[in-house]
């Protein structure tokens, strides 16, 4: 079945993503907080290795039948990104969050790894998301994931 999103979709997906990431960090020891700045928005200390990072999260929420889509990142977040992680005095890092089909899937990995991973294009970084990239990304040590399954119960029918 195909959902029509709301028009505000996008936004809300965006500020979901972020503040998953930001409740998982929390959950898992990492003193952090959400900031409003240009390339950041999450700055977290890492409990494990007292590492400051600054996280930029980017997210998509797929429709049925669009599983398997890269989440493209525009290079210039990469510039912003490194900018505001200069002004803040830490690490630059990536979080990415797809919502597709029956999960949210999140990966953390540096900037560095990111482009190693996936050079920039002409315009955009292309993170890939069919079944043998995620299999790769779940065995990477320098990427990090967690998932949700979701399933809806009883809801409004059309």
């Amino acid at each position: 079945m195909k959902i029509t999103k709301s028009s505000r979709h996008s936004k809300i997906t965006g500020d979901f993503a972020e503040r998953l990431v930001l409740y998982w960090f929390s959950k898992h020891g990492f003193e952090c907080a959400l900031v409003d700045h240009v390339g950041l928005d999450i700055i977290a200390r890492n409990p494990h290795n007292q590492e400051v990072m600054g996280i930029s999260v980017k997210s998509r929420s797929r429709n049925t039948g669009t599983d398997g889509s890269s989440l493209n990142i525009a290079n210039d977040n990469l510039e912003k990104l490194d900018a505001a992680c200069q002004a803040f005095n830490c690490k630059p890092y990536f979080a990415l969050v797809v919502d597709e089909a029956d999960s949210i899937t999140a990966f953390i990995l540096t900037k560095a790894h990111l482009v190693s991973l996936f050079p920039p294009g002409k315009a955009v970084i292309s993170w890939k998301m069919r079944k043998t990239n995620i299999a790769q990304y779940e065995i990477d040590p320098e990427i990090k994931t967690f998932k949700f399954l979701t399933a809806t119960g009883n809801w409004w029918d059309k």
